[in-house]
């Protein structure tokens, strides 16, 4: 006993030791709401990660821990992280996942309480857009007009504000927007696509959410069984959640409260997906004996870097305030280049890597241009050819989204679920 209680002592000195004063707080505050606010650079991760490492060194258990990733190779690669400090194998016993990866499996086992069996098929995007287009085509609308991509859009964007079909045709500010945007007839084709996915026994990645949602809120007795089990519950990138994300969780912290959410607000980039940067800011509004710890330290930037960043951010309206600063030094100046069009910008861009290769011997296979969107691709290729650079474009067409894939896929996913006639169509 006392062998091991001075091993733990010391891998919990080890592990408190690499932190600075923020971070450490962060992992040490275990009980009730706590909003952390993480700057860019500032260790959120590794603070994830021993704040989990923490719960289980303090004998609490690992399958009482929800952990959500905005991603599952965050999840994954935060698993080893706390491999490395706890040791054995308990990390592979924490709920830790994306949002949709960890309803799946909580819908997997209760999916007879919604009507459905727990081999249904999960629809991505592209087979969600091919059944939008043939009820667009049984009802004989115009295919320029509703354009099967941006009904299924328009249909996700519902769902995530949880405005399932009973809701929308019940609405009639929602249709009359609808009919000005000369989708008048998007109420029938929602409430067909939904009908049809359910009869193939069938959920697309938005409906993941949405049907968790109705698990815990239309049946109380689940929601307490789960809130038993998930007794501590965190979150990253929390200003990218959306709206029924942020029900869900709240649904599931009632009972303890022990909610902790990280995220930065600055770095919410992904309304145009639905997600919505007040859940972070109204968080200590809605929790009132929230925590607020702010991670402020950047390990990452120079200082012109941060300093700027700084700036920039201050000008925003509502904002959780937060001055960070830079653990590395000064750094070169910041270069900002003002091009009036997108062909003057990839020429200047070219421009820069030829010079910088030739001046300080710098191979191309060492440069990196990130670009908004898609569309500016090719205004940049032409550009660097024109100045003889070679490049190599990562994007395109998913390994996934490929016909022969999706077809086979298909085939496997009809012998799963012979429910899911659509998947012969």
């Amino acid at each position: 006993g006392s062998i091991w209680l001075r091993s733990y002592e010391m891998a919990e000195a080890s592990y408190l030791d690499a932190l600075n004063p923020e971070q450490r707080e962060a992992v040490l505050t275990l009980q009730g709401p706590v909003l952390i606010v993480a700057g860019a650079g500032s260790g959120k991760t590794r603070v994830l990660t021993y704040r989990i490492a923490h719960f289980l060194q303090q004998g609490v258990a690992p399958y009482s821990i929800l952990a959500l990733t905005f991603t599952n190779k965050a999840a994954r690669e935060m698993k080893e992280r706390i491999q490395k400090v706890v040791g054995g194998d308990v990390a592979e016993r924490l709920y830790m996942g994306t949002f949709h990866s960890i309803f799946m499996r909580i819908l997997r086992e209760e999916a007879a309480t919604l009507g459905y069996s727990s081999n249904f098929t999960i629809y991505d995007t592209g087979t969600s857009v091919a059944l939008i287009n043939r009820i667009i085509k049984k009802k004989q609308l115009d295919k320029e007009v509703y354009k099967a991509r941006d009904i299924f859009s328009i249909i996700s964007r519902y769902k995530n504000d949880l405005v399932l079909p009973a809701d929308y045709l019940a609405d009639r500010k929602l249709q009359e927007r609808d009919v000005r945007s000369n989708h008048g007839r998007l109420g029938e084709i929602y409430e067909e696509y939904c009908q049809e996915m359910a009869q193939n026994n069938a959920m697309d990645f938005d409906d993941l959410l949405v049907n968790t949602f109705r698990l815990f809120n239309e049946h109380r007795d689940i929601l307490e069984r789960y809130q038993n089990i998930f007794k501590y519950i965190m979150v990253d990138e929390f200003q990218d959640t959306n709206d029924v994300q942020n029900r869900i969780l709240n649904l599931l912290a009632q009972r303890h409260h022990n909610l902790c959410v990280v995220g930065d607000d600055a770095q919410s980039i992904y309304a145009f997906r639905g997600a919505r940067v007040q859940n972070i800011l109204q968080f200590t509004t809605l929790y009132p004996e929230a925590k607020t710890i702010k991670l402020i330290t950047n390990y990452r930037s120079t200082s012109a870097i941060v300093n700027a960043a700084n700036l920039l951010i201050s000008y925003n309206p509502n904002q959780i305030h937060k001055e960070c600063r830079a653990a590395q030094e000064a750094g070169k100046d910041i270069k900002v280049l003002v091009p009036e069009t997108d062909s003057e910008e990839a020429l200047l861009v070219a421009k820069e890597i030829s010079e910088i290769s030739m001046r300080s011997f710098v191979p191309y296979n060492h440069f990196a241009v990130l670009y908004r969107t898609s569309a500016q691709s090719r205004s940049l290729e032409v550009a660097l050819r024109r100045y003889n650079i070679p490049c190599r474009i990562y994007g395109g067409t998913s390994f996934y989204t490929r016909k022969e894939i999706m077809d086979l896929m298909a085939y496997f996913n009809f012998v799963i679920n012979p429910s899911d006639n659509d998947m012969l169509m």
